[in-house]
């Protein structure tokens, strides 16, 4: 009984859809004739007028000249602590930055204390001395658990400070 209701209401719904549409479809085209579209045209584009390039003259300020140009000046200067770094030859380890190296361990051979620094899953041994990092770093002390080293860096105001920096042991479990 319940399915022969429910099959009653579709069929009477169905059947009340079906009904003649033409007044609809009067309706429709009526409204398309009346309906005016308002697009503003486009406005016609601009003519390019090209600027000529003054600069042209001046003093490239990218010029790698004139950078190397202004290091030599600074390191001319008798009290510039790049100096003696500039007439030395670079170390293999100056061609990694310090964060890409890894402190693994010390040893002490004929009295003298060594560190241990893994590189690009290279094993190096480093003494007090000697040269790493981007920064002319040299190494100033090595302990069982540290390395400290004297960096030259530019300041804020462009002049050539030292900071002293460390690399700490690495724990296996990290």
């Amino acid at each position: 009984m319940r399915q022969s209701l429910i099959c009653i209401a579709l069929l009477s719904t169905l059947v009340g859809c079906s009904g003649d549409s033409d007044d609809l479809r009067q309706w429709m085209e009526q409204q398309r004739r009346e309906a005016k579209p308002s697009v503003k045209p486009l406005l016609p584009p601009k003519k390019f007028l090209p600027q000529p390039y003054e600069g042209a003259d001046t003093v490239d300020p990218f010029n790698p000249q004139k950078l190397s140009a202004g290091i030599r000046q600074d390191a001319a200067q008798p009290n510039s602590l790049l100096t003696a770094e500039l007439k030395r030859r670079k170390e293999p380890l100056e061609a990694y930055p310090l964060d890409a190296m890894l402190m693994v361990g010390s040893l002490t051979r004929d009295g003298k204390r060594y560190a241990l620094l893994r590189v690009d899953n290279l094993l190096y041994h480093v003494k007090v001395g000697e040269h790493l990092g981007q920064n002319f770093g040299s190494i100033t002390k090595i302990t069982e658990t540290e390395i400290t080293l004297r960096e030259i860096v530019q300041d804020a105001a462009g002049e050539y400070v030292e900071r002293a920096s460390t690399l700490q042991l690495q724990e296996k479990g990290r």
